[in-house]
């Protein structure tokens, strides 16, 4: 093991070993390497003031070297804004800005002892290096059985943790805190347990509320209190929009002290947030006391550094301009407000009692998507005959289950969309 892997692991297993004892194998190994090209590089950048002949990349006239074809599209940026390296953990100014983003969104989080969000090539990256970090063969990685699939991929088929469902709901169509309790508690044996928390939810637009709040957490600490070692991670990727008397923050500020036995995980991002897939900018933030921190970070970083070496300049610069736009929240707010009408919309238009013949829908309140519960036809069925007959695309999930984004339909459009899919489900009852 290299020594400043050793280093970084003493310092774990002073400040909270539970969490040590959470680390997978590589999580154990990594390191950010403090000597070596970066490191001389970053001594060069502010030494060298003659010559500095250290970096991979080329200059002229004392600005990163450009083409004019690309230059030309983004006359509004320095050029050392956009094409030099970014460093590893992210653009500081970034992950200043987007500390500042989450205290002022979230208020709870300003007494709470957390990191310095590390920026990561958006959400899916973030979780790829949560499950390096902590996820071993044989681990278990707690989920609902309502869950975004590429959990399976990230958590079981890249790095061999076996996937454990709970329901999503329960009898009264809440969320299902005792099936979460249980979950958890099932993982005595094992000791440590991985668990995803996504709300709004992907694929049911689902955010649980206050008090269901408080039966997560109270689940959680069951598990801590039993002596299971809990990597509690909240994935954020619609974070902000609550489009009704739901969790207006993320958990992870409650986790933050809850108990030694968790270890809270923050990803988010600017993807969903702020309208941006394309540019692939998210975060990975740690709760804990400030060594502990540091040591996270740094494996975090080494991580980073050994995958993809660092995220995209240009989109963090964009990403911060933004946020640092006097107009970024008004025009963030008409957004939501876009959004919240098409959720509105379709929960009006389901309502209406006119298709209680063909579905339900399972409880959704915020984010990009819903789901429909299919009474008479099979979901794979239907998602294929609305694709050749209507031309309308959906995802079947399961048997029953229909996922609609009406994030990605507008307002005024909703209607026919779901006159289109009942008109499925009638072709295909008559075809029986």
């Amino acid at each position: 093991m290299h020594s400043l892997a050793s280093q970084l692991n003493q310092t774990i297993q002073r400040e909270n070993p539970h969490v040590f004892h959470m680390l997978s194998h590589l999580g154990r190994l990594i390191y950010f390497p403090k000597e070596g090209i970066l490191s001389q590089s970053a001594e060069a950048k502010a030494k060298a003031k003659k010559y500095n002949a250290t970096i991979g990349i080329a200059l002229e006239a004392g600005q990163p070297m450009h083409l004019k074809v690309i230059q030309d599209t983004l006359s509004a940026y320095n050029p050392k804004d956009i094409y030099e390296y970014a460093p590893p953990a992210g653009k500081p100014e970034l992950r200043t800005a987007w500390r500042k983003k989450m205290i002022e969104e979230q208020p709870s989080l300003a007494a709470k002892s957390f990191g310095n969000p590390i920026v990561t090539n958006a959400l899916t990256h973030g979780l790829s290096v949560v499950a390096d970090l902590f996820a071993d063969v044989g681990d278990s990685v707690i989920i609902p059985d309502k869950n975004w699939e590429n959990y399976e991929l990230t958590f079981s088929i890249r790095r061999g943790a076996e996937m454990v469902y709970y329901p999503l709901y329960n009898e009264e169509m809440s969320f299902n805190a005792d099936g979460l309790r249980e979950a958890i508690l099932a993982q005595k044996g094992k000791g440590k347990a991985i668990v995803v928390l996504n709300f709004p939810n992907n694929p049911t637009g689902y955010t649980p509320g206050p008090e269901e709040g408080k039966q997560i957490l109270a689940a959680l600490k069951a598990g801590a209190d039993e002596g299971i070692n809990i990597v509690a991670v909240t994935d954020d990727a619609y974070f902000g929009l609550f489009f009704e008397d739901s969790l207006h923050e993320s958990l992870f500020a409650s986790l933050c002290d809850l108990h030694p036995r968790i270890l809270p995980v923050k990803v988010d991002g600017a993807t969903k947030e702020e309208y941006v897939w394309g540019f692939r900018v998210g975060f990975i933030t740690y709760g804990g006391s400030a060594d502990l921190l540091s040591a996270l970070e740094q494996k975090t970083t080494g991580i980073i550094r050994a995958t993809i070496s660092s995220g995209p300049h240009p989109s963090q610069t964009f990403v911060l301009n933004a946020l640092n736009s006097p107009d970024f929240l008004q025009q963030k707010q008409e957004k939501f407000e876009i959004m919240k009408g098409r959720a509105n919309r379709v929960k009006a238009i389901l309502d209406s009692g006119k298709y209680n013949d063909a579905w339900s829908y399972y409880p959704f309140n915020s984010g990009y998507f819903m789901c429909l519960k299919l009474s008479t036809v099979d979901a794979e069925s239907l998602r294929t005959h609305l694709l050749e007959q209507y031309g309308v695309g959906t995802i079947a999930l399961g048997q029953t289950d229909l996922r609609i984004a009406f994030s990605c339909i507008e307002e005024a459009d909703l209607e026919e969309l779901f006159e289109l899919v009942y008109q499925g489900v009638k072709d295909l009852e008559n075809k029986r």
